[in-house]
């Protein structure tokens, strides 16, 4: 069979997608702050889009970006007139920018301060006088207030970078003090190698290490830090209590983690009453010494949906409208600066901004209209963790979902991405929700693996001293109560809850710190 190049046509289906698409994509995962971001970006952009302040104008059919239709609007019965309303106040509204625009400026303003503005000074300098000390000598006419005198609270660069001009008189090393200043994060540690910071200053790592050593002198006392034994080792230098034994204690911080009170007093070389003096000191340290001053405020999370118990049963579901943005597109304006247009080039680019506003408005609709029905399906299902806690969390997966509401797994992945819900029993974030089985030892329904670790963190936080629970006996207590689970998966569950073995927490809780 001879090869050779031919001509054929065939039809397929294929999904393309266009820009159209994946902005309605990007915008599903985002959360409510990325998307009034993401909104203001665009209003900057396209002239036809504008957010909806509670008007009546007539800006077209289109619903609001919450996803909720413009039922409430007026203007359906009587849209002509409306719409005529609507126009004539308009062109009100031109003609005078209009005349505002063509107006000369020729006005004298000598003329004008000397006739509006100038006041009688030859009577009345006594009220005056006594209305000006009784709001507290200003010369504002606001009334006096006291918060305008109220400090700024310190931050931690600041501090630092005050001592630094004062205390470091060299050009080069106050240079290294600022750099090293920006690299020490919150609680004050400074992050990363003096090699590397040498390297990036081209300098020597000594003149480095030793504008260091000048900074940790810094207030507040044990700044600076490269780890926890350095900053309390700082800190006791700053109280003449840096012996060699003290400086072993330190070295050895991880036997103090273990609760090893035999092996410290061993490496250190002191008796029971020496040691517990030692302990009391480094209590009384601060480890993280930057924490101390002001930094800028964690913004608190805004759920997306509410749920709240319905008076007659059940559960109500809705989305907070008050954290969306709403953006409408103006038809009005639309159909006039269309009919202006002369170029071709300016009414394509007129009929794109007009199809992207209502794209991104069909979009947001979609958005909250998709959220909406995987958070009350998530509800429906998760009844009984509403109802009674975290133990009755019920396994769920994302085809689950889907399935429920006719979608595909990869668009309920991403509603559920960085978005979250208040419930009566708090705000979680809606992946919270999922969680993977475990087989039920009496053959009834499986169980969620979040609630078989609150049942073992349960279990572990009830043991006594005397009677520590290995994770063999957990297996045996879990298996009892139908909860069919292998020890190692419950080793695995343990660690992540941060929860010590049972040798640590028996060593723990026979010696009180």
């Amino acid at each position: 069979m001879a090869l050779s190049p031919k001509l054929s046509q065939r039809q397929t289906t294929a999904l393309v997608m266009t820009p159209q698409l994946q902005q309605a994509i990007k915008l599903l995962q985002m959360s409510n702050q990325e998307l009034t971001a993401y909104v203001e970006e665009e209003l900057e952009q396209n002239p036809l889009l504008e957010i909806d302040d509670g008007g009546k104008e007539d800006v077209g059919p289109e619903a609001g970006a919450n996803g909720e239709a413009d039922t409430d609007r007026s203007g359906d019965e009587t849209g002509g007139d409306a719409e005529a309303t609507g126009a004539k106040e308009l062109s009100g509204s031109e003609e005078k920018v209009t005349d505002l625009d063509q107006a000369p400026l020729e006005t004298d303003f000598e003329d004008a301060w000397t006739g509006e503005h100038q006041t009688d000074t030859t009577g009345g300098e006594a009220e005056a006088f006594a209305a000006w000390s009784e709001r507290g000598g200003g010369f504002n006419d606001t009334e006096y207030n006291i918060e305008q005198f109220l400090a700024k609270e310190t931050s931690l660069r600041d501090h630092l970078v005050t001592q630094l001009n004062v205390d470091i008189e060299d050009a080069i090393d106050r240079m290294i003090g600022l750099h090293l200043i920006d690299m020490i994060d919150e609680a004050g540690y400074l992050a990363g190698e003096i090699g590397d910071i040498a390297e990036l200053l081209n300098c020597e790592p000594g003149r480095v290490e030793a504008t260091l050593g000048k900074l940790q002198q810094f207030d507040p006392p044990g700044i600076f830090a490269r780890s926890l034994g350095e900053c309390l080792a700082l800190q006791l230098r700053e109280r003449n209590r840096l012996d060699p034994a003290m400086q072993c204690f330190l070295d050895n911080l991880d036997l103090l983690a273990k609760r090893d009170i035999a092996a410290l007093r061993k490496v250190c070389a002191v008796g029971a009453e020496d040691l517990a003096e030692m302990i009391e000191e480094i209590k009384a340290l601060d480890p993280k010494p930057g924490l101390a001053f002001d930094h800028d405020i964690v913004q608190s999370i805004t759920p997306e949906v509410v749920v709240r118990p319905d008076p007659g049963g059940g559960w109500h579901v809705e989305l907070r409208t008050e954290t969306l943005p709403r953006v409408l597109v103006n038809h009005r304006y639309f159909a006039k600066i269309r009919g202006q247009a002369r170029s071709k080039e300016d009414k394509e680019f007129i009929v794109e901004r007009f199809q992207t506003a209502n794209w991104l408005v069909k979009s947001l609709d979609q958005r909250a209209n998709t959220i909406l029905r995987v958070a009350s399906e998530i509800v429906r299902r998760q009844d009984g963790f509403l109802k009674h806690g975290v133990q009755h969390l019920r396994p769920l997966i994302l085809r689950h979902i889907a399935d429920a509401i006719d979608m595909h797994e990869s668009t309920v992945s991403r509603v559920t991405t960085n978005k979250y819900m208040s419930t009566p029993r708090g705000i979680y974030e809606l992946k919270y929700f999922f969680t993977s089985a475990i087989a039920s030892s009496e053959g009834g329904m499986a169980h969620s693996a979040e609630a078989v670790r609150f049942r073992i963190k349960e279990l572990i936080d009830k043991e006594e001293a005397g009677a520590v629970l290995s994770d063999d006996k957990i297996v045996d207590i879990l298996r009892s109560n139908g909860i069919d689970i292998a020890r190692r998966t419950v080793a695995k569950y343990r660690e992540a809850l941060r929860i010590p073995s049972s040798v640590q927490r028996r060593r723990e809780k026979s010696v009180v710190l």
